[in-house]
């Protein structure tokens, strides 16, 4: 009875979008990595295969048990990562693996799902008010405890998708100011890599005197605008000494590739350079599967992990590009709708975190592939070569849609 139930009530439409872009998200694999001697194609059908169990497992638990459980489960994620730095395999410069024969298990892409569970479980006490400082820097511990284990390894990529939990905090009440400062110091951190720092002051001081004086007169505050002014001119002048002195060489090559102050179209840059070659060769309607010039000529460097859209781009073309961001974008609003309907704020906030950390990774992915994103090592969920990956967005999105067909038994 309990299956004909789950049956029942599973979201199809989700389950029928995943399939779609797992199966897609092989093919590529398989055409991107079949001159590989190290069989990366049949890796990937083997974690695909025990996906299977592994859903039906998500299926079987009382989804009150991911409630239940949810802050055992985070503390189980973060040692997990914490015992990476006794027991980690190091692959590339980076220690974020546990070696366990020729497999690798990369903790971090399971604590997504852990954070988002503890996010969950913590703002839906009835009594949790986002707008008192006390529950902020507790929220904001659940967010960075994480953080600042993955950091370390080094591993930015993933550290930076949990900035996509600010957006569902505010959804749920956290100041706008938190989201407001965060995008305001990227872009003056962007602007002063481009222009003078004193320019960037400038500007900056003319938008709070122009801020100033069109605020209702009630409103207008001399001495935080003032504080505001030096706050924003002491980043901006601190700029510098933290892109030379914290940032990698490699991150800093890569952001001035970027920005154009730096060409090397056969060093740093050679990766970005080449994807964009594949992708705007596929042209209308790509090459043809297994047809991709640039894929079978292995031209572009990990083309299988973080650069596997490139093969669509190529072998698919603009429209084959085109269906799978229609995939993609079809998936994340049924997420988000189906957690607007969700009788239980620990679900809804839950759906909102599995469609904020969906939506990052392909935004960030793609931009990256695309050259309007520095390289920074973030996988396209359900397409991008790894067990650890497949895994991580399937356990992810399948306790949310066991949630949603729970909630018929909920009040």
């Amino acid at each position: 009875m309990k299956n004909q139930s789950i049956k029942k009530n599973l979201d199809w439409t989700c389950v029928i979008i995943y399939s779609a872009l797992v199966l897609m998200g092989w093919l590529n694999i398989y055409s991107s990595s079949l001159s590989s001697p190290d069989n990366t194609f049949q890796k990937q059908l083997i974690f695909i295969i025990l996906t299977i169990p592994l859903i039906f497992i998500i299926l079987a638990i009382d989804g009150k048990m991911y409630e239940k459980y949810a802050s055992v489960i985070f503390v189980v994620s973060l040692l997990s990562l914490a015992g990476l730095f006794v027991a980690g395999k190091t692959i590339a410069g980076q220690r974020c693996w546990y070696g366990i024969g020729s497999f690798t298990i990369q903790p971090s892409e399971f604590a997504k799902a852990a954070t988002s569970l503890a996010l969950a479980k913590y703002l839906s006490d009835s009594q949790i008010n986002l707008k008192d400082v006390n529950r902020q820097i507790q929220v904001l511990a659940i967010v960075f405890l994480p953080v600042f284990l993955i950091l370390p390894q080094p591993d930015p990529g993933s550290a930076l998708i949990y900035s996509i939990f600010f957006v569902v905090l505010y959804r749920e009440g956290l100041p706008a100011w938190y989201v407001l400062t965060g995008a305001v110091a990227i872009l003056l951190f962007i602007m002063t890599l481009v222009i003078e720092p004193q320019y960037v002051i400038l500007i900056s001081l003319i938008v709070l005197v122009l801020v100033y004086f069109k605020s209702r007169l009630g409103d207008r505050n001399i001495l935080l605008s003032s504080i505001l002014f030096v706050l924003i001119s002491g980043f901006v002048l601190s700029v510098s000494y933290v892109f030379d002195n914290v940032f990698k060489q490699h991150h800093r090559d890569r952001f001035n590739i970027l920005l154009g102050k730096t060409v090397d179209l056969k060093g740093i840059g050679y990766n970005t350079n080449q994807s964009e070659i594949a992708i705007g060769s596929g042209g209308w309607f790509g090459k043809g599967f297994l047809e991709g010039t640039q894929t079978k000529g292995g031209f572009v460097p990990e083309q299988h992990t973080d650069y596997i859209f490139t093969t669509v781009g190529e072998e698919w073309g603009f429209i084959g590009s085109l269906a799978v961001i229609g995939l993609f974008v079809g998936l994340l609003l049924r997420v988000i709708y189906l957690a607007e309907r969700q009788k239980t704020k620990f679900s809804r906030v839950y759906g909102y975190c599995v469609a904020g950390i969906l939506f990052i990774h392909f935004f960030v992915n793609i931009a990256m592939v695309v050259g309007i994103f520095p390289t920074i090592g973030v996988p396209l969920p359900f397409f991008s070569y790894g067990g650890s990956g497949l895994w991580g967005f399937t356990i992810l999105l399948f306790i949310f849609l066991k949630m949603d067909a729970n909630k018929v038994n909920e009040w």
